[in-house]
């Protein structure tokens, strides 16, 4: 139907073509340069399967299987909402701003009224949007399930950023020095170099300790010295992690014994964050 408004245009006069034959053959030449672009970065010699075999740092050994799938598991009807686990993040992985948080928390409240606090790491999918659209591979899924960056092949054009439906990456606007980090040394030391300005950032299980840590024998997720900060610092051990492929890992044990979910599993992410819900489910 002809809204009203046409009409009275067609009736005035004004009923001018919208494009002319000069604006037409721009917007086609710039929507083929889209369309040749998109199809660069996904499949093309710019795609990250490609880019990751020029030059550089490959990441083609981290293909193919591993014995380890490392995953971690939030009990929300323990969590006291102490934000301990956000503040050791920050001092750990030396993230100065509150804003820039990898860790992200928040009080919430159930459907039935039951208040609890919400905390998010990166949930490290097994499926990871963000590792299909870095157009430099950036951003990578090591055979152990991490989701990883490498910071010095990031272009910060913010794709990974985008295509997250979590939420859990952010965009460094802060040139690395010398902002002094508040949560140190209060809440732990830098154990990582700072990133620099321009790239995006998020969560890494700690990598950098597992790696240490099976390096020297260590389990990650038993081992202080192996165990991702926010798991170490808990009070009331609301945070448990460990290799999802051991039976005998505390991750493990804690899924196979309770309930758990993962946030928004119709996305088919198949995140490696198990969830306890805060409030029991009624017989």
């Amino acid at each position: 139907m002809i809204s009203k408004k046409t009409s009275n245009a067609k009736k005035n006069g004004q009923g001018k073509p919208l494009l002319s034959r000069k604006d037409f053959f721009q917007i086609a030449g710039a929507t083929g340069a889209a369309a040749l672009f998109t199809q660069l970065i996904t499949s093309g010699p710019l795609s990250p399967d490609a880019i990751q075999g020029i030059g550089g740092r490959s990441h083609a050994g981290e293909e193919g299987e591993s014995k380890y799938r490392w995953c971690m598991a939030i009990d929300l009807s323990t969590c006291i909402g102490c934000q301990y686990c956000i503040w050791a993040c920050q001092a750990t992985n030396d993230v100065p701003d509150d804003d820039m948080r990898w860790n992200i928390g928040f009080p919430e409240r159930t459907e039935n009224g039951t208040d609890f606090f919400m905390t998010r790491p990166c949930l490290h999918c097994e499926e990871a949007p963000c590792v299909k659209v870095c157009p430099v591979g950036a951003t990578w899924k090591r055979k152990d399930g991490i989701v990883a960056m490498d910071y010095k092949r990031c272009i910060g054009c913010r794709y990974c950023e985008v295509a997250c439906p979590y939420d859990v990456r952010r965009f460094n606007w802060e040139a690395s020095a010398p902002k002094k980090n508040p949560y140190q040394p209060t809440w732990g030391s830098p154990e990582i170099e700072r990133r620099s300005r321009g790239v995006v950032e998020k969560c890494t299980f700690c990598d950098h300790r597992i790696d240490r840590g099976l390096a020297l024998g260590l389990t990650p997720g038993v081992d202080r010295e192996a165990t991702p900060a926010c798991v170490n610092i808990c009070p009331v051990n609301a945070r448990i992690f460990g290799d999802h492929n051991d039976p005998d890992s505390p991750l493990f044990k804690f899924v196979r014994e309770n309930e758990t979910f993962r946030l928004r599993e119709d996305f088919g992410t198949e995140p490696a964050v198990h969830y306890v819900r805060p409030e029991k489910e009624d017989a």
